[in-house]
């Protein structure tokens, strides 16, 4: 219960910011003040506080009351490549439907991913993703067996993986590892996204594990040229990675964008 609880608090104190009741450069109240609030753990606090420093919202220095960086919301990479969160948090629609859930033994690199033997039964997942009802996004998911029978539980249209995930079952993700760059279309996905078989697509794979270090999930996904374009956020503090709905395409030497404040 206190996984999601953080991510309730989360959601009340980026609405605040949002809004404006924090202007940029407040100082956010103390912990112990916003424990009270919301009559939680000082841990529970500190998580959710966490989630908007990865977001780029508030300061990420530890130890001290956090500062409003901005009230604009960017995707960090810290959320896990919740794509449905970063749609509708830069005013986007997102839908997803899952075209099939098939448990069957993991591959070399799957058994790597997510640290079990090879062979080991996992559930492969494929899925579409859109965005404001254009395909944008062909999802290729193996999940760890620990988690398979809660991904079968949801439902076709589910919006969210993982969110659903962190509500339902408490299973939530607290690291990931992103590789990011550019493929040619092959003929499944050109169908999916309706595009010329060979065009360009954008890939990220990545690994989401628990706040242990238990691997939940090992995820191919490919964008649809022009759908979005990500980037680096350069300070002394830290060095987000984000994502933003793009026009155009970014040749592959280029896909990682550079952004110096």
């Amino acid at each position: 219960m206190g996984t999601v609880r953080y991510l309730e608090i989360a959601e009340a104190l980026r609405q605040a910011i949002l809004s404006g009741e924090y202007r940029v450069g407040a100082r956010l109240p103390s912990e112990s003040d916003l424990a009270a609030r919301w009559s939680a753990s000082r841990g529970t606090v500190r998580q959710a506080v966490a989630t908007l420093a990865a977001e780029g919202l508030v300061g990420s220095r530890q130890g001290a009351r956090r500062i409003v960086l901005r009230h604009e919301r960017k995707h960090g990479f810290g959320e896990l490549n919740s794509f449905a969160q970063w749609a509708e948090g830069v005013g986007h629609e997102a839908a997803g439907r899952f075209l099939s859930r098939t448990r069957r033994p993991a591959g070399a690199e799957e058994a790597r991913r997510l640290a079990v033997p090879p062979g080991t039964e996992i559930l492969a997942v494929l899925r579409l993703r859109l965005l404001d009802g254009e395909p944008t996004m062909v999802e290729r998911t193996a999940y760890a067996d620990w988690v398979a029978a809660a991904v079968e539980a949801l439902p076709e249209d589910c919006r969210s993986v993982m969110d659903s995930l962190a509500h339902d079952s408490g299973i939530v993700a607290q690291y990931g590892e992103h590789l990011i760059d550019a493929l040619p279309a092959g003929s499944e996905d050109a169908r999916l996204l309706r595009i010329r078989r060979g065009g360009a697509l954008l890939r990220q794979r990545h690994v989401s594990a628990t706040r242990t270090g238990r691997p939940i999930e090992w995820s191919d996904d490919r964008y649809r040229a022009g759908s979005v374009t990500f980037g680096v956020s350069n300070s002394a503090v830290a060095t987000p990675l984000e994502r933003h709905p793009g026009d155009r395409w970014t040749p592959p030497r280029e896909v990682v964008e550079r952004r110096v404040p």
